[in-house]
């Protein structure tokens, strides 16, 4: 049995403040360099990205949230069609989906939605308090990584 393989897809706008937490988070967890996990950061989901999600058996996409609990939400996600004249605008429910329907791939999914305080305008940087939140995001993704590695383990035995 092959270890669990995690891709973590961090996406949002750096220049625009807070926006950037899920390619913040992605640069924090690649350093980390975890055994059998991918990490990817990008300004949005594509359709592309089924492609990579196909090679893998969680997913766990990482965004900016608007509103919402404090410091993050850690949610599992179902697989989501939706009608779209254009391909630049793809949820992560949408990325599963294209997944299993385009290549016969059913990862698990989650969404790691971290609390952004200032989304507006262009700023670089994050504010203290998305900092604060991303560390606390990131501590609760590598834990659950890790108990995810350990259950494929067990398994094994």
């Amino acid at each position: 049995m092959s270890p669990t393989r995690v891709l973590v897809s961090g996406y949002g706008n750096p220049a625009r403040g807070d926006d950037g937490l899920g390619p913040a988070l992605a640069d924090r967890l690649e350093q980390l360099a975890l055994p059998g996990v991918t990490v990817d950061a990008d300004y949005q989901l594509a359709i592309e990205h089924a492609a990579l999600a196909a090679e893998h058996d969680i997913v766990v996409f990482a965004d900016a949230a608007a509103g919402g609990d404090a410091p993050f939400t850690f949610a599992p996600l179902a697989p989501a069609g939706g009608e779209s004249f254009s391909t630049h605008a793809v949820t992560p429910g949408q990325v599963l989906e294209l997944a299993a329907s385009c290549f016969g791939a059913t990862p698990a999914g989650y969404v790691l939605a971290i609390r952004g305080h200032a989304l507006e305008g262009f700023t670089e940087g994050l504010t203290s308090g998305a900092r604060a939140g991303l560390e606390a995001a990131l501590g609760h993704l590598v834990a659950f990584i890790e108990a995810s590695q350990s259950e494929t383990d067990d398994a094994r035995r």
